[in-house]
C-alpha cells in the first residue's frame, strides 16, 4: 500500500483534509509513541494498566500480501467480556466515490485516520459473529467463512485479487492487546490507549482520540498541546498496527514454507 501523505506538510495537503472530512462519518487523531519512552509516558499521562480491557486480534492475508496490495484489510477480534467483533475493510478510499448501495449499510462507516505521520480514510463494514466463533477459527473447528456476514463476503468478493476466496486465506495472529479508555486530567474527551505485544516481544503503544469531522483541526491543536505539555515526542517515527502484523507473521509463514521445502536429491555414492 501507499505511504500516507504527511498531514499538514503543506497548503494543498491542508485542503486535501478539509474535503476528506465533509465525506466521512468520524475521525480519529492517532500519535505512537516509541518504546523507550512507553513506559514513563503511560506514567505521566496516569494510565492505570490494570483498568485495561484485554483483546486478542487476528489478520487474515495470502503469504505474500495479496489483500494489502488491494487495499483491503480483513481482521478478527476478541475483547474480554464484550465478545467477538469482525470487519472487512478498504483502504484507502475516496468517500465520494463509494457507492451509494454500502454507504447506506448501517454496518458501515467511513473514517479519517490521521497521525504525525500521515492521514488516510477507510472504509469499514463491520460484523458480530456468535460468541466463541473467532476463537473456533482459532484452533480450526470452525471454517474461516462462516465468521463473516453475507454483506461482509460479498464487499470481499468485490474487491478482492481474482482467485483469492475467504477460505485461501492464512489466519496472522493472534496479537495480545490491552486497551485502556479514559478521561485523563487536563484534556475533556476520552483517550484510548492501546498497547499492541507481539509475539517476539516488541510493542507499539498508541494513544488515539475520535471527534466529529467539523472539529478535526481544533481538536488536533487541543490534543497537540496536552501531550506536548507533558513531554510527548510529537514528532518520532509513527508505527502502523496492521502493517507491523502483516509484516511480522508473513515473515513466520515464509519461514515454515522453507522448512517445509523438500530437501535436495541424495548425492549417489
Amino acid at each position: 500500500m501507499a505511504k500516507a501523505p504527511r498531514i499538514l506538510s503543506s497548503d494543498e495537503e491542508v485542503q486535501k483534509v478539509l474535503e476528506l472530512t465533509r465525506d466521512v462519518d468520524s475521525v480519529e487523531l492517532k500519535l505512537t509513541v516509541p518504546e523507550p519512552a512507553q513506559r514513563s509516558t503511560a506514567h505521566t499521562l496516569g494510565l492505570d494498566p490494570l483498568r485495561a480491557q484485554i483483546r486478542q486480534v487476528l489478520f487474515f492475508e495470502t503469504p505474500d500480501l495479496a489483500l494489502d496490495a488491494q487495499g483491503l484489510v480483513v481482521r478478527a477480534r476478541r475483547s474480554q467480556k464484550k465478545g467477538d467483533d469482525t470487519v472487512v475493510k478498504l483502504r484507502p478510499v475516496v468517500p465520494s466515490e463509494l457507492p451509494e448501495a454500502i454507504r447506506r449499510s448501517p454496518s458501515f462507516g467511513v473514517e479519517l485516520d490521521a497521525s504525525p505521520g500521515g492521514y488516510v480514510c477507510s472504509g469499514s463494514l463491520k460484523g458480530a459473529p456468535e460468541s466463541g466463533h473467532v476463537r473456533q477459527v482459532m484452533t480450526g473447528e470452525k471454517g474461516l467463512k462462516k465468521l463473516f456476514s453475507k454483506e461482509q463476503q460479498a464487499l470481499f468478493a468485490e474487491h478482492a485479487p481474482e482467485g483469492i476466496e475467504l477460505g485461501d486465506l492464512s489466519i496472522l495472529g493472534p496479537i495480545l492487546v490491552l486497551k485502556l479508555k479514559d478521561l485523563l486530567e487536563g484534556f475533556d474527551r476520552p483517550v484510548v490507549a492501546e498497547l499492541w505485544i507481539y509475539p517476539d516481544g516488541s510493542r507499539i503503544f498508541e494513544l488515539s482520540t475520535k471527534c466529529k469531522p467539523s472539529e478535526t483541526f481544533q481538536v488536533a491543536a487541543e490534543a497537540r498541546a496536552f501531550l506536548a505539555a507533558r513531554g510527548v515526542d510529537l514528532d518520532a517515527d509513527q508505527q502502523t498496527k496492521t502493517r507491523t502484523a502483516l509484516e511480522f507473521f508473513t515473515s513466520d509463514l515464509d519461514k515454515a514454507s522453507a522448512e517445509l521445502e523438500p530437501a535436495g536429491k541424495p548425492t549417489a555414492s
